[in-house]
């Protein structure tokens, strides 16, 4: 059971282990694009060229699904970023219980989002835990775990297929002793849970009073979706990349006391923008209604010029 590109490697890793795969449960086909294209989960995919049946409800818990899940009698459900809550029924169909691929070390990070909140926040480190599905959000005991770290030219994205190929090497050690019945399970703290709800619009908009180093760390955990943006003529500005400041603070000689939000320069470099602690550069940028593009394409690109107020 699982949806996105981050599901694919679990998928193939079941498969070259050897393992029958009885089915694919995945989300519904989305329209995307511009020309909203209706168009298969990347899981979905792997499955059709692999030969193996395809379940897509809408709803899980009021499809018929859950009763055809349990008519494959399956020895274990194996789930990866699959986008909806399982119901009991479905949690009690395998014999050896429903394991899910989650993407942060538990009980950090519980929830939907959770590789976002890792980069966003500024964490070093994330990794993948392997966990038996209970009917709390991620709050299952854990099988295994293993760390990825996070360096500073990562994004989500980049981070989604470090974490995707982890999981799925996480879960090819995991299978032969759970198989066997001898895997160790360990509860979680629930006090020291954190949580990564979905994203809200609210957390894309940047703030330009916060510190250049969290501003950063906002617009990589925000590549490639959605994406932090910022107003500038009242319109909206997407954000895609930044440099790095030399450290938490680091401030620009030029400031001179400039609001949050003042831009500084703009050059090839980039485009430095005053923060509240510190000045960032921003390196790729697209404005409303443009394709994203370099800063020195954007300064060739004019309009845009020392003393603008940015979030206004």
């Amino acid at each position: 059971m699982g949806t996105p590109e981050f599901a694919v490697p679990s998928l193939r890793v079941l498969l070259e282990e050897g393992h029958e795969v009885a089915a694919v449960v995945t989300q519904p086909d989305r329209p995307k694009g511009r020309k909203r294209v209706l168009t298969p989960p990347p899981v979905k995919e792997e499955a059709l060229r692999r030969g193996i049946p395809v379940w897509q409800p809408e709803k899980l818990r009021k499809s018929d699904t859950v009763q055809a899940i349990r008519d494959v009698q399956p020895d274990l459900i194996v789930t990866a970023a699959y986008g909806q809550i399982l119901p009991k029924a479905v949690l009690e169909a395998p014999r050896l219980g429903c394991i899910n691929i989650h993407a942060s070390l538990l009980p950090k990070y519980r929830g939907g989002a959770p590789i976002h909140y890792a980069v966003m926040n500024g964490d070093a480190v994330t990794g993948v835990t392997i966990m038996y599905m209970a009917e709390g959000l991620d709050t299952g005991d854990m099988i295994a775990k293993v760390e990825v770290p996070i360096e500073d030219e990562d994004t989500t994205g980049t981070m989604f297929g470090k974490l995707s190929v982890a999981g799925a090497e996480l879960l090819r050690r995991t299978l032969p002793a759970l198989l066997a019945g001898e895997a160790q399970a360990v509860p979680q703290n629930d006090a020291d849970a954190v949580y990564s709800p979905n994203i809200r619009r609210e957390q894309e908009l940047v703030d330009w009073s916060r510190d250049a180093r969290a501003i950063w760390n906002q617009i990589r955990g925000l590549n490639p979706f959605p994406g932090a943006y910022t107003l500038w003529n009242g319109e909206v500005l997407k954000l895609w990349a930044s440099e790095k400041p030399a450290a938490a603070g680091a401030g620009s000689a030029a400031a001179g006391g400039a609001a949050p939000g003042t831009v500084l320069r703009v050059t090839e470099r980039g485009v430095e923008v005053q923060t509240g602690g510190g000045s960032l550069w921003l390196t790729e940028l697209q404005p409303a209604g443009k394709k994203a593009m370099s800063a020195a394409d954007f300064r060739n690109g004019g309009g845009m010029a020392a003393g603008t107020v940015l979030g206004t």
